[in-house]
């Protein structure tokens, strides 16, 4: 049985080196306060580290086990097909970034297009095919930072109007440096986090008058995202999951929902719909420009590149960015399973098979508009020997 403290505001927060030579985020004896989950090997903690190579921190929370109804009753306000049947799933214990991905997060990222670009010029850290599953591309510069920054670029506020593929390549890429397994979440993993161990539509309850204490909406928002963490969080201790910006997870959407899982006994990646067309792929939680239907834990929606890209004029269109609303309110944050997958099938998590994405990203390789590079432990020391 998995146990699970919430005193929250006494929280202690295991500081670590992703270098450590212990298993980074579990500890050998119950913590004296603050969350954890009781496992085989200990107990996951809080923990926070500094993203190699930068000064960004990134904490994670742990996220206990156990089984939950996938989806929303058809009694549930702004129930939609896509949220039924409800379902039941398993879901094996997890940590989850306290917050949204931030810019002060996502920016070494997009830094490493100019590095990788210089590495391949010079013939430093060749990608070939022996090393290529470690390989990520960077995402190219902004062709118009109007767009992406319309509502600023403070390292605080949530990063936003990168493709789904763009934000798995991201944590790919912090995977890579830190030797640990973050990807984003699947949508019932996504969802049993936000439910906070609930059944109601938000993790507070049925009553979207309450609100205004832990979400930016349409009703309070002033028509722009905020600064992470301004809110409450969640029972688990994670903010901002209803409300300030949309979330990517791993599945395509679809409007029929879950139809094809009825009857069978699941665990949570045995529930992501693979994606296998561009679109429409899946956010989560709602943004700063939504009612508070939008903002239940159920709620979901679907991403659309010809409207999202209305204004870029690439031809074709890029897969790194979007350019368009609603892009500008949505963003992403990584988990990171207690189990990990084996690093061939990990691949799943990073490069969807979207035979149209994946041949427009080796043509873009091949023109030379886009460029490949090495992820391990060794690229933040490369990067600084180059400088």
């Amino acid at each position: 049985m998995h146990k699970f403290a919430l005193t929250l505001a006494v929280a202690a927060t295991m500081v670590v080196s992703a270098s450590a030579a212990e298993v980074v985020g579990i500890s050998p004896t119950k913590p004296e306060s603050g969350p954890y989950v009781k496992i085989d090997s200990g107990y996951m903690v809080p923990y926070e580290i500094t993203i190699p190579g930068t000064d960004a921190k990134l904490k994670m929370i742990p996220i206990p086990g156990g089984k939950f109804k996938l989806g929303s009753p058809e009694s549930e306000a702004g129930h939609t097909a896509a949220e039924a049947p409800q379902i039941e799933v398993e879901v094996p214990p997890f940590w989850m970034a306290e917050h949204e991905t931030t810019w002060k997060q996502y920016k070494p990222y997009m830094a490493l297009y100019e590095s990788f670009k210089d590495f391949k010029a010079e013939g430093v850290r060749p990608v070939t095919d022996d090393n290529r599953i470690d390989a990520i591309t960077a995402p190219t510069p902004l062709y118009e930072p109007s767009f992406t920054y319309e509502y600023g670029e403070d390292p605080q506020l949530p990063a936003v109007t990168m493709t789904n593929y763009s934000a798995r390549q991201y944590t790919k890429w912090l995977s890579g440096i830190t030797g640990q397994q973050y990807r984003l979440p699947s949508e019932a993993e996504w969802e049993y986090a936000a439910r906070g161990g609930t059944d109601t539509a938000y993790h507070f309850g049925n009553d979207p008058e309450k609100l205004d204490e832990y979400a930016w909406f349409d009703g309070n928002a002033d028509e722009s995202p905020h600064l992470v963490k301004e809110k409450k969080p969640n029972q688990y201790g994670l903010y901002d999951m209803h409300g300030n910006v949309w979330e990517w997870v791993l599945d395509q959407y679809s409007d029929e929902g879950f139809a094809r899982l009825e009857g069978k006994k699941l665990k949570a990646l045995d529930t992501v719909a693979w994606p296998t067309e561009p679109d429409p792929l899946m956010v989560k939680g709602g943004g700063w420009d939504d009612d508070p239907e939008n903002l239940r834990a159920a709620s979901k929606m679907g991403s659309s590149d010809s409207d999202w890209k209305e204004e870029d004029p690439n031809i074709p269109l890029s897969p790194w960015w979007f350019t368009s609303y609603p892009s500008t309110m949505v963003g992403f944050r990584v988990i990171r399973p207690l189990e990990e997958t084996p690093k061939k099938e990990a691949a799943k998590f990073y490069v969807p098979e979207i035979e149209f994405l994946n041949l427009d990203v080796s043509d873009r390789l091949i023109e030379g508009r886009g460029v490949l590079g090495l992820v391990d432990p060794e690229l933040p020391a490369a990067i600084k020997k180059a400088e």
